[in-house]
């Protein structure tokens, strides 16, 4: 049987990296084999015969209900039925693609399709959002991850598959749709209608802070991912970047190959990245470092939370163990298992999970996550405090204050005395109070620089540990050569 084998490790989308397999086992050998050999022979015969008798009862029910059911059945609806109900025996992430979904599924892996922007996962049997997609109508919306679609549009998704869902949530581009949210804190649900947009995720960004400073964030996982990394690296490089940021959070995940190469970029020469195990052999598999790219050494901080999913995951877990960066935000989703489709001669295709995802160290990704070296929540920001200043008490208002007062120094204050320059330094001449434009330009950006880290309690607690680094490498790095 040959079939193609896609490693999935995005729940909504999987992204083609296919190999065509071809499986086939062939015993040859003279007289009895070994007494082990024999009983597992006949306890794989004996469960043979137990599912043959399995689904003859299968099609008597099949032709009892064609022949007696109160209405006229389509025996396809009905097969149909049993397979996804046989499915959702199992983990959330096996599924069955119809012919429709299965063409879809393809479409998707070319990086364009349209949606909502969001990953979806089947979590203690409730339709969660992993992570929404940034600059998405779901983003927009507000959308954030660990929040449960309870409907979709009137109908309850609590006995829904996620291919189901997946089937719902998409349309045509500009069609409305509607879902239902729950989300913890909340009085009651909260239905959300949004507009189906194309989506087109650019995977990284980058700025730099305090000079030195180089900030990554990578959205998703797709094909173009360690390209446009290795163009903001060479940047950096450039603009002297000497410390890291690395942004994981709300990272749905995305293609395995992409998130190997990542981590290649920060590691030593033949590092262990990942490894998979499964029942069979081929689903063994080992990833690791090579010699085909430019490294970076610098200090590093990985920002990850419960939206960092599969391959975000997947590099986090290979940086932690090897004391490659430290791991900042809280803990991710614990997306860890391998999924192969395998295409049917009807035009359809079986999703199966077939493997679990290890960091180097052996540590589980599925189920577990990746914990934080340092745990820094996120505050939780209520849609009034969003939108200004409606409903603040006096209370509220001086607490404002007490808080503008933090950014506040005496050259602030109205009338300060001017202080003077320390012993050895010039006096500095004052400066032509005309700017260029190029100063106001650099000032704006630094502002906006700044109103990041205001606005981001992770970032700005990252930043905080990279800017004190090497002083804390000086003294440290002193101490234990005098000792």
């Amino acid at each position: 049987m040959s079939f193609y084998k896609i490693h999935c490790i995005q729940d909504s989308y999987c992204r083609a990296m296919a190999s065509v397999l071809l499986i086939g086992l062939l015993v040859v050998g003279s007289g009895p084999g070994p007494v082990w050999a024999q009983v597992s022979e006949k306890n794989s015969k004996a469960s043979t015969v137990d599912s043959y008798e399995k689904l003859k009862t299968f099609s008597e029910i099949l032709s009892l209900l064609e022949a007696n059911y109160v209405e006229k059945v389509d025996a396809n609806d009905l097969v149909d039925g049993a397979i996804r109900g046989m499915l959702k025996t199992l983990d959330p992430h096996t599924s069955y693609l119809p012919p429709e979904a299965f063409t879809q599924m393809k479409v998707e892996t070319s990086g364009r399709f349209g949606g909502l922007g969001i990953e979806i996962t089947i979590r203690k049997g409730i339709l969660t959002v992993v992570a929404p997609i940034e600059d998405t109508p779901a983003f927009k919306a507000g959308v954030k991850a660990g929040d449960r679609i309870i409907k979709i549009e009137d109908e309850s998704t609590l006995d829904m598959t996620l291919s189901d869902a997946v089937e719902r949530l998409r349309g045509k581009i500009d069609t409305e749709v509607s879902i239902t949210i729950f989300r913890e804190g909340m009085e009651e649900p909260l239905e959300v209608t949004l507009v189906r947009a194309n989506i087109q995720v650019k995977s990284v960004k980058s700025k730099i802070y305090e000079g030195s400073i180089g900030y990554v964030r990578i959205r998703s996982f797709t094909k173009t991912t360690s390209r446009d990394l290795d163009k903001v690296l060479g940047e950096f490089r450039e603009k002297s970047v000497k410390k890291l940021v690395l942004d994981l959070r709300n990272n749905p995940g995305g293609l395995l190959n992409q998130a190997v190469e990542v981590s290649d970029r920060f590691l030593k020469p033949e590092n262990l990245i990942v490894y998979t195990q499964g029942r069979t052999e081929e689903q063994n598999m080992r990833f690791t470092t090579h010699d085909r790219v430019q490294r970076v050494s610098y200090p590093m901080i990985i920002l990850v939370n419960s939206g960092s999913a599969s391959a975000s995951e997947i590099v986090a877990g290979a940086l932690q163990d090897s004391n490659r960066a430290i791991i900042l935000g809280t803990q991710t989703f614990g997306k860890g298992s391998v999924q192969t489709i395998i295409p049917l001669s009807d035009g359809s295709a079986l999703r199966l999970t077939t493997a679990r995802y290890y960091t180097p160290s052996g540590r589980v990704i599925q189920e577990n996550g990746i914990v934080p070296d340092i745990v820094v929540e996120a505050p939780v920001v209520s849609a009034k405090t969003r939108n200004g200043n409606e409903g603040k008490s006096d209370e509220g208002v001086n607490k404002e204050k007490v808080k503008m007062r933090k950014f506040l120094r005496e050259k602030d204050l109205k009338k300060h005395l001017k202080g003077k320059k320390s012993f050895g330094e010039e006096e500095s001449k004052p400066k032509d109070e005309k700017k260029s434009v190029e100063e106001i330009k650099k000032e704006e950006l630094m502002a906006s620089l700044r109103e990041d880290l205001e606005k981001d309690i992770q970032l700005k607690e990252a930043i905080g540990l990279l800017k004190g680094w090497s002083v804390m490498s000086k003294v440290f790095g002193g101490n234990s050569a005098k000792n």
